[in-house]
């Protein structure tokens, strides 16, 4: 059976709470059929708490004071956007362990409107002291991830899309995967392609007959800045299904003693007003194959 990331980590979440005690799982009627289990079984350990976000994540730091491993879920905009004092505060100020898990993240909600927009949901998080970030990129690598760090005692975001790459990888935290080295001989060595998340299989799409060395990141923080050391050249190009430049803080850190020149390509700095399909917004912000393949062509022509 083929599940969504969505569905995945309703499976997985559901099945963590009933084998692990300590878990606890919160949520603001978002995606409610994916959690019925842990909502039937248990609801001194899995609540509802209706539309209120802001109290979604207060009940969770509670749980989590009382010694519990929460994991929460909603949409993108209203698990990190909304409630953010409440994540900074409540979680990255009084350290506490807790799992944050958004669906809908960019503007896969397009039919909504910017209401629903979130591209810059991963940057936001990433300013928080002691959170973790992962963008996986298959149902699979959701799973992995959510089972490696539920428990770790971190905060820990968790970005998962409606769209997925077709090959799922052995992902691990804080570990970037080689997906193919540039043969081209360069002393400076060859241009390297980071791939975020699902942005890996377009990016490889329009990276189609350049000679790029490839990395796949879907672990943000903790970031993998050995490995980008050992693999990257002189110019590393960033595909980022997030906002533009998430990523680059992470790349300048790691490479910060050599020279190095960077291209972001990820969602503009800009207001996306028109609404349909992702599809359609990822045509609007550069990010289909066609657009990232021209971004491409510029970015190695310089």
């Amino acid at each position: 059976m083929t599940r969504s990331m969505r569905e995945q980590v309703g499976v997985t979440a559901s099945e963590l709470f009933l084998a692990d005690e300590r878990v606890a799982v919160v949520l603001a009627e978002i995606s409610l059929p994916h959690f019925d289990e842990p909502l039937r079984r248990d609801p001194r350990r899995a609540v509802n708490v209706g539309i209120m976000e802001q109290a979604m994540v207060g009940v969770a730091a509670g749980f989590a004071m009382e010694g519990f491993h929460p994991i929460v879920h909603t949409i993108a905009p209203f698990l990190v956007e909304r409630p953010l004092e409440m994540l900074k505060l409540d979680f990255g100020y009084q350290e506490l362990g807790g799992t944050f898990i958004s669906v809908g993240g960019s503007y896969e909600y397009a039919e909504s409107g910017t209401t629903h927009h979130a591209p810059a949901d991963v940057a936001i998080v990433s300013t928080i002291p002691g959170f973790e970030v992962f963008v996986p990129g298959t149902a699979a690598e959701a799973d992995r991830l959510l089972r490696a760090t539920y428990a770790n005692g971190r905060a820990s975001y968790l970005r998962t899309s409606v769209r997925e790459n077709g090959t799922p990888f052995d992902v691990e935290p804080g570990r970037i995967e080689v997906v193919r080295r540039a043969g081209n001989g360069s002393p400076v060595g060859p241009p390297t392609l980071l791939a975020v998340g699902p942005a890996l299989e377009p990016a490889l799409r329009a990276a189609e007959g350049f000679d790029l060395t490839v990395l796949y990141v879907t672990s943000v923080l903790p970031f993998d800045a050995p490995t980008l050391r050992r693999e990257a050249g002189e110019h590393v190009i960033v595909v980022e299904p997030l906002l533009e430049g998430t990523l680059a803080p992470r790349v300048t850190d790691a490479l910060a003693d050599r020279p190095v020149r960077l291209t972001s390509i990820g969602v503009p700095r800009t207001n996306l007003r028109g609404y349909g399909t992702a599809a359609d917004l990822d045509r609007v912000a550069g990010m289909d194959v066609a657009g990232i393949r021209g971004r491409l062509e510029v970015a190695l022509r310089a």
